[in-house]
């Protein structure tokens, strides 16, 4: 089983949430740390409340600032001198019916949940590369497997997540490289969530607000990268998000028939 110890990690949307309760967990494994998102004063009491203080710097970034993340990554690496670990897990999700929600909001989605992925990785890759080792963790959804009612944007971004993520596993393994795809199912988290017209909605679904824990979520994917496990599944082992993952790979039709009676989540 992988060790945490003294290996570096960069995690986005670190500062609540899945990546918050990973920082917390993987500092008192003894890693080193680079904490990433918008808000600075966030992730100083994320840092705050790490293990080992002096093994984790911030790093404030904006990833729906498609033009500098690419000068973010070798910020990143001097920090530490090298990073052997990139956990991609800064998003935003979205509730709307698809007949009412805006090209903006879709292109809005996909930039921040698939495109600064992707130019994260670009940019970190050739040094994974030159190093002979990296691993990148990509947190998606259950929804990058399946599709329900009001989540179109939402899914789409995920489904590419795992289209996108795939290819690259295929293609640098003989780097030595390494790439996890999580697949969450619900989790209480405070994640912002975007309507058909872009504004923001004040309350998340009762999915979410009922959903497994962000530290028990982080427990699981800790494991999951320990043991380089290709695409965990993360929440409850019974629940309805595996059982719509079981039932879309084995009996499709069915799948689709219940979806469609599903109706629109609350």
């Amino acid at each position: 089983m992988k060790s945490l110890k003294d290996q570096v990690i960069w995690i986005t949307g670190a500062s609540s949430g899945i990546g918050e309760a990973l920082a917390c967990e993987m500092s008192r494994q003894g890693a080193k740390l680079i904490l990433s998102s918008r808000r600075i004063a966030e992730l100083e009491r994320v840092k705050n409340n790490c293990a080992h203080t002096d093994n984790v710097h911030i790093l404030p970034l904006d990833l729906t600032d498609s033009t500098n993340l690419e000068a973010k990554v070798p910020i990143a690496i001097a920090l530490f001198g090298h990073i052997d670990i990139m956990v991609h897990n800064g998003g935003i999700s979205q509730r709307a019916l698809v007949a009412e929600t805006g090209i903006a909001v879709h292109r809005e989605v996909m930039e921040l949940n698939y495109f600064s992925y992707i130019i994260l990785t670009k940019a970190l890759l050739v040094h994974f590369i030159e190093r002979g080792s990296g691993y990148f963790v990509v947190t998606s959804s259950v929804m990058g497997k399946i599709g329900t009612p009001m989540r179109a944007a939402y899914a789409a971004a995920k489904h590419a997540l795992h289209g996108y993520f795939d290819c690259l596993r295929a293609e640098v393994d003989k780097h030595g490289i390494k790439v996890t795809i999580l697949t969450p199912g619900y989790i209480h988290t405070p994640i912002s969530v975007i309507s058909g017209d872009g504004s923001f909605l004040s309350s998340k679904s009762e999915q979410i607000n009922g959903g497994f824990s962000a530290d028990k979520a982080a427990g699981q994917i800790i494991k999951a990268i320990q043991n380089e496990t290709y695409e965990p599944y993360i929440g409850k082992f019974i629940g309805e998000e595996r059982l719509a993952l079981f039932v879309k790979r084995f009996l499709p039709g069915l799948f689709t028939r219940l979806i469609s009676r599903f109706g629109i989540p609350k």
